[in-house]
């Protein structure tokens, strides 16, 4: 089940960061900034898609773990 719930974050973390890219490249284009503001920006779009991966990852877990529990 540990190994389960790992490939499930990190797939979804990469999933979920490839919509984040997506959806800042459809915005309006705003001020590029330098080689600092574009790593940050990396930084806080893959944080992000960590943290929702994890939270999604807890839910669905344990939403099946629940599911066993009133089955016995």
């Amino acid at each position: 089940m540990v190994k389960a719930s790992l490939i499930a974050m990190l797939v979804l973390t990469v999933l979920i960061a490839m919509g984040l890219r997506w959806r800042e490249q459809r915005a309006p284009a705003v001020a590029r900034g330098n080689m600092v503001a574009r790593g940050k920006r990396t930084i806080n779009r893959w944080v992000t898609a960590a943290a929702l991966a994890a939270l999604v990852t807890m839910v669905f877990m344990g939403g099946l773990h629940w599911l066993r529990l009133i089955r016995t």
